[in-house]
């Protein structure tokens, strides 16, 4: 039986990527099993002996540190990236998902771009435009260009290195929409860190069923126009209910690194 750690970075923050990672890993029950670390209210963070580790999205400012998590926390990175290199049997890999706050974390611990705050929220749902790696990356397969992705964030990952994508071999997979009527750069939004390393700057657990619920409620409906304005929140609820938008990327990126990891951890012998 396979051991996936849920990382969960909300810091306690009522949510709903928690529940919707924990719903995604239930599926395979049959093959693996999971454990739920609190890493940023209660200071949980899991060992190596973990086969899979998903590191949630959550709140605030990615680089501040607040408590003795967080030291821990990016050495569990290194760690991984450290044991993936020198580890040359694929059953004995370890496969991580980093999730917006989390990816911004781990892109500013292998020093490939600058995060910063944002202009100005990113709250609802986009179209993200892939590169040419993106449009052969495995995880995205089905995908259309550009595709949508559910996107809430202060920060973003921009001033990208190149010199040390190559350096590490990570690949810049999709870009954020394209802005011609505003002058700033693009933001980073999925990265390949390496061959079992992966992240998105948006929520691909983003279960658009869920979302739809969630979102519809009528106090959180208002917050929402008070703050986004009505039309932004028209446009989401349009999308989410949109099957070939947010359920598509729900359906595929996930599941796509869940299965691929299950696959390279449980290799028959030939």
């Amino acid at each position: 039986m396979l051991r996936a750690a849920l990382l969960d970075m909300y810091n306690g923050e009522s949510n709903r990527g928690i529940p919707m990672l924990q719903t995604m890993l239930a599926r395979y029950a049959n093959v693996l099993r999971f454990d739920h670390f609190d890493v940023r209210a209660k200071n949980e963070v899991p060992d190596l002996s973990y086969d899979i580790y998903l590191f949630s999205g959550g709140p605030g400012d990615p680089l501040l540190n607040d408590g003795p998590w967080f030291e821990r926390y990016f050495d569990l990175i290194e760690q991984l990236w450290q044991w993936n290199r020198r580890t040359d049997d694929p059953e004995n890999k370890k496969h991580c998902f980093f999730i917006c706050h989390s990816f911004q974390m781990a892109c500013h611990h292998f020093r490939l771009g600058e995060v910063n705050h944002r202009y100005k929220m990113s709250f609802g749902t986009y179209p993200v435009h892939k590169t040419h790696a993106g449009k052969d990356e495995p995880f995205f397969e089905g995908l259309p260009d550009p595709f949508y992705i559910a996107d809430f964030r202060r920060y973003q990952v921009v001033n990208l290195d190149h010199k040390r994508f190559e350096e590490m071999g990570a690949r810049i997979l999709c870009m954020e929409k394209l802005r011609p009527h505003v002058h700033y750069e693009r933001a980073v939004m999925a990265v390949r860190f390496g061959p079992e390393m992966f992240g998105t700057q948006f929520h691909p657990e983003a279960n658009p069923t869920g979302l739809l619920q969630y979102f519809m409620e009528p106090e959180r409906k208002q917050s929402i126009v008070d703050e986004h304005g009505e039309a932004r929140y028209n446009r989401m609820i349009r999308d989410l209910a949109n099957p070939l938008k947010i359920l598509r990327t729900f359906d595929t990126i996930i599941p796509n690194f869940i299965e691929n990891a299950v696959e390279q951890l449980t290799l028959l012998p030939a």
